[in-house]
């Protein structure tokens, strides 16, 4: 194996420009394309619909349906009885009735692919800890306060803190799986919320469930004066909204209260750990009241503002109307200010003018509509509903320099020193003394907003409740990493198959070296991959544990969705999530087709040296294999892209494409290739020769002695390849069937069988031996399989990069018969444990090979391959690619950090 090569010389910057360019010009491409085809199926469903014949065969289809035990949507009518049946038994008929009404019952969802971790599962030691708000974001007082203010509390904190709306169930699916904390913020227990919450519990989190109000206590709801203002459709749908609310709140089973007493009502609901973080200020609030306080000029006639924000403060207002009218009349210049949503009572009405009534507005102009007032109120009717509120009404005047007379509710209660930074009134004698009072005597209004705006810059100011309230609950985030050699190597791996949709030899190279990688105390590993077609979330990036280590996994574009196959703009989103949540010293990849090149161009940015492992030629070829488009090799060594245009005359990104790929190779810190047959491709295409070694690929050792072979029995063959012709299968036919012996048994592994169904028919074979069809074997099932074979076939069709089944038959004393030139050949001695054919598409080497067994099978019986000794095994593999990563991580990384200007000039183009 070569020495990895040093760090490379500085690089033409317009290599990665041109790279960010050509992902442009493609996903230009393949949107115009998709348009296209939508408009176009769109145009044939319309003019099918709109046709005579289809409007006169509705009947004859739906019959010929019901006959055929279909609905019309093609749904079996036993699966839409077992679908109704489910839907009745797990949400009740009101649930089925919405789905009909709604929209069509279509069939039941596959099950996941993925299996989902138990619930004990735990949070990965390597993953950065990181926050998590999933919020009703909808009512922006609401979200300021408890969302962006909790989101920039934990940023103070050194906390990464993410925000997603909980209607976008994907996108909070995603999160969750790079997430160590995370809160539902005045979220309902709708399926999907319950959804996400379990998921939260599977991935080792324990969510907490938060709001800043006492919507989920219905009995209390009930009792407020205000619900029974609203209109009785309106007020029971927030009381259906109150029992969900509660639901969900019990499921996170922690919550986050504004006020003690919403605290304290949280665990008598049946909570079980509770904890109070309160409204505060923000900087936007002090930025911006410290500018108007500046602007402010006294006012010649005093004015009293009430922000009401909806209709629901009806009956709170009405607590200090009388004393207001009473005000109003005894100071003819005194005026009153309504912000929001208010039904101005009738004894106010006659006061005309003096009364402005102001509709809702964004923050700032509230907050400057409040300045230009001289006395804020905040009115609450005595509830333990509103004792659960908090004091923001307060905090809003006080930062202006307003005095504020407030209702002793709680939260106002426990920080107004009444005559000292605010006055509190309880009855309606106490609302007219103290208004009056300040109405009467400007200074009164300065001590008092001077003494409130010194108390609620200390109490509420960001970085106080940050220390004081949000680090008790959360801690500090981790530390900076140790450097190296302090700490072990962080490695994140990426294939796009992993267990459980283990697929390929790529595969298996892949799963064995994370799992000798994860072993070593000296290194942590992680692993990005692909899942299925997972029934809520398809388009989401799930964590899952495999094997111990912690598995990130997106999905993958459909087969017709071709540059999404290597230009994959939602796997490199969901690639950006797992490198932040993992911060790896080094990246490695294996087959990474369906995810795109373009996830590595990541790493460039963020400065992360990469090493790619080539397992076939994806990076040269957009066939993968170099074979044409009758599956036939296509013998290029150096590509020329007229070839492959011909090859592939609707293709427009060809020229893009190796734009992509030849920037990423080049920026690769170094690659690996399996066998030197396959390094000595890569190197015909440019790669430099001190940049690409060769690490060969492991195999499983036997677990036991092979078994004997029964003596006289006729020669039995093995075919791994599936029904590919790239891989020989249509030669392999010919081959059997133009034998005159009827003395074999050939056996065919179809992989799909595991899959519930067959890719291999040999029905219409015309030969005299025996076929045996048998599923994919594991790899603790390699012993098991070899046993009964005498001869392994491989006759494929191109420059294999290796051929791992080659060499698990060779390790178990199996004849080989295989092409040449190729990886699959390099460790076939002709002749001596195995036989060499020519790659040339033609059966007859293999007839010839397979003639020569049958007509001496004897040498078969005691055969032992004498060349065991030199096949690699995943040990050595381990230990070489261990090498490689560790001092590719350690090089410097040169101009691969310096991204931030190639990024701005690509944002210009």
């Amino acid at each position: 194996m070569t020495e990895v090569g040093q760090p490379l010389p500085d690089r033409d910057e317009d290599v990665l420009l041109d790279s960010y360019r050509n992902s442009l010009r493609l996903q230009q491409m393949r949107i115009a394309a998709l348009q296209t085809a939508l408009e176009e199926r769109q145009l044939r469903v319309s003019g099918l619909e709109r046709s005579t014949s289809w409007r006169l065969t509705m009947p004859l289809r739906l019959a010929g349906g019901l006959a055929a035990g279909r609905l019309p949507n093609g749904m079996p009518i036993t699966a839409a009885a077992r679908r109704v049946h489910d839907i009745v038994t797990h949400d009740g008929i009101a649930a089925l009735a919405r789905r009909i009404v709604g929209r069509p019952l279509h069939p039941a969802r596959k099950p996941a692919i993925v299996p989902m971790p138990p619930a004990a599962s735990a949070i990965p030691a390597m993953m950065r800890r990181s926050a998590l708000i999933v919020a009703e974001l909808s009512v922006p007082q609401c979200a300021k306060y408890r969302v962006w203010q909790k989101c920039s509390h934990l940023q103070r904190l050194g906390w990464p803190c993410l925000v997603v709306d909980w209607h976008a169930t994907q996108d909070a699916m995603s999160a969750l799986s790079c997430a160590t904390e995370v809160i539902f913020y005045r979220v309902p227990a709708t399926p999907e919320v319950l959804g996400l919450i379990r998921a939260a519990r599977r991935l080792g989190l324990q969510p907490f469930w938060e709001v800043d109000d006492l919507i989920f206590d219905e009995p209390l709801y009930r009792r407020n004066t205000n619900l029974a203002r609203l209109e009785p459709a309106l007020r029971e749908e927030l009381l259906a909204g109150v029992r969900l609310y509660r639901r969900a709140m019990l499921e996170c089973n922690r919550a986050i209260a504004s006020t003690p007493v919403l605290a304290q009502a949280m665990r008598e609901a049946g909570v079980a750990e509770v904890h109070c973080i309160e409204n505060a200020l923000d900087d936007e609030t002090i930025a911006t009241a410290c500018a108007l306080r500046a602007r402010k000029r006294p006012a010649s006639c005093p004015m009293i503002v009430y922000g009401s924000g909806t209709r629901t403060h009806d009956a709170d207002f009405l607590l200090v109307a009388a004393a207001l009218g009473r005000l109003l009349a005894r100071h003819p210049d005194l005026r009153l200010r309504i912000v929001g949503e208010l039904t101005l009572p009738e004894s106010l009405r006659r006061f005309g003018s003096r009364i402005e009534d102001l509709p809702g507005t964004d923050y700032r102009a509230y907050l400057g509509l409040l300045s230009e007032s001289d006395i804020a109120i905040a009115p609450l009717e005595a509830t333990r509903f509103n004792d659960a509120k908090s004091n923001i009404k307060f905090q809003e005047a006080s930062i202006l320099g307003l005095p504020c007379v407030c209702s002793p509710r709680a939260a106002f209660a426990g920080v107004i020193e009444h005559g000292r930074n605010g006055m509190l009134a309880e009855t309606e004698r106490d609302w007219e003394q103290a208004l009056d009072a300040l109405v009467r005597d400007p200074d009164l209004r300065r001590r008092i907003g001077e003494a409130a705006l010194l108390d609620v810059s200390r109490r509420y100011a960001p970085e106080a409740v940050a220390r004081t309230q949000v680090l008790p609950l959360f801690g500090a985030p981790d530390a900076d990493l140790p450097a190296r050699p302090a700490r072990p190597l962080r490695v994140l791996m990426a294939n796009v198959f992993l267990w459980p949709r283990s697929f390929g030899g790529a595969t298996i190279v892949a799963e064995e070296m994370a799992r000798r990688l994860h072993a070593r105390d000296d290194t942590t590993l992680a692993i990005f991959t692909s899942h299925g077609d997972v029934a809520d979330y398809p388009g989401a990036l799930l964590r899952y544990d495999w094997d111990a280590i912690p598995v990130f996994a997106t999905g993958l574009p459909p087969p017709d969705d071709h540059v999404a196959s290597f230009d994959n703009p939602a796997a490199v989103a969901h690639f950006a999530a797992a490198l932040d949540a993992v911060r790896p010293d080094i990246v490695h990849v294996h087959s990474i087709q369906g995810f795109g090149a373009t996830i590595l161009r990541l790493c460039l940015e963020r400065g992360i040296p990469y090493v790619v492992t080539l397992h076939d030629a994806w990076f040269l070829c957009d066939r993968q294999f170099m074979v044409r488009g009758d599956g036939r090799y296509c013998f290029q060594t150096r590509i020329d892209l007229k070839i492959c245009q011909a090859c592939l005359p609707h293709a427009r990104h060809l020229e893009a494409r190796r734009a992509i790929m030849q920037q990423v190779l080049r920026d690769a810190r170094h690659l690996l290739s399996p066998s030197a047959s396959h390094r000595a491709l890569f190197l015909a295409n440019g790669v430099e020769p001190d940049r690409i070694s060769v690490n060969r690929n492991g195999l499983r050792a036997p677990d036991r002695a092979r078994l004997r072979r029964p003596r006289g029995c006729a020669p039995r063959f093995g075919f791994v390849g599936g029904n590919e012709r790239i891989k020989g299968f249509h030669l392999v036919r010919q081959a059997f069937e133009s034998l005159a012996s009827g003395e074999w048994e050939l056996i065919l592994v179809d992989n799909t069988l595991n899959l519930g169904f067959s890719s291999i028919d040999v029905e219409d074979w015309d030969v005299r031996g025996r076929i045996t069809i048998i599923p994919a074997y594991r790899q603790d099932g390699l012993d098991d399989f070899f046993d009964r074979l005498d001869v392994l076939l491989f006759p494929s069709q191109w420059k294999e990069s290796y051929g791992l089944s080659v060499r698990e038959a060779l390790a178990r004393d199996v004849w080989v018969i295989a092409t040449a030139p190729g990886g699959q050949s390099e460790d076939v001695v002709d002749g001596i444990n195995g036989r060499l054919i020519p790659l040339d598409a033609r059966p007859h080497g293999l007839i010839a090979a397979i003639e020569e067994i049958l007509a001496g099978a004897d040498r078969l019986d005691d055969y032992a391959n004498p060349h065991r000794d030199a096949l690699a095994d995943h040990a050595s593999q381990a230990r070489e690619l261990h090498a490689v990563l560790a001092r590719a991580a350690r090089l410097e990384p040169g101009p691969m950090a310096r991204s931030a200007d190639i990024l701005s000039r690509v944002n210009k183009t």
